[in-house]
């Protein structure tokens, strides 16, 4: 697999997603969490969602309960929690494994593409990854990176074309 646009998944309602869809745009992919120390970085993507979708900006979330058991709700739950608490509107996924044997295949491919600081395994909840219009990975961010601080990033990418 080569870019992205080779992989698909499923939305929380259990839609298909067809990554190549999103041909030509910058995507921020994240693992997220509604109950971690983290779980306030939502308001930060959808307020980056909602500034940078018309330039081409698709944010896309990805639960995942391997990190403290922090998302321990059904796809009904975590799509009530972040609509409710956050206003959340991008993209959610379902939940899946970002780490191990079953780790989503998504996840695999994006620590082959950007490893991490020792290990390229993801380490904690709101991991992000800042994907071009080519489909290749920019640039990994850590949890501890707030939303916020990817904005020069996702100008200069969504400016490139």
């Amino acid at each position: 697999m080569h870019t992205i646009y080779d992989f698909h998944a499923h939305d929380l309602n259990g839609n298909p997603v067809d990554f190549a869809d999103f041909k030509g745009k910058v995507l921020l992919i994240v693992n997220t969490a509604s109950k971690c120390g983290f779980t306030p970085q939502f308001e930060g993507l959808e307020a980056l969602h909602k500034k940078y979708n018309e330039l081409g900006l698709v944010v896309i979330g990805f639960p995942c309960n391997q990190f403290g058991a922090q998302e321990p709700g059904d796809a009904e739950q975590i799509g009530a929690f972040c609509k409710k608490n956050y206003g959340v509107s991008f993209l959610m996924m379902q939940k899946i494994d970002v780490n191990g044997k079953n780790a989503h295949p998504i996840y695999t491919w994006l620590k082959k593409q950007e490893g991490g600081f020792l290990t390229d395994g993801i380490k904690w909840n709101f991991t992000k990854f800042l994907l071009g219009r080519d489909g290749q990975v920019i640039k990994r961010y850590a949890p501890l990176v707030k939303p916020e601080a990817l904005e020069a990033d996702i100008e200069q990418a969504t400016a490139a074309w």
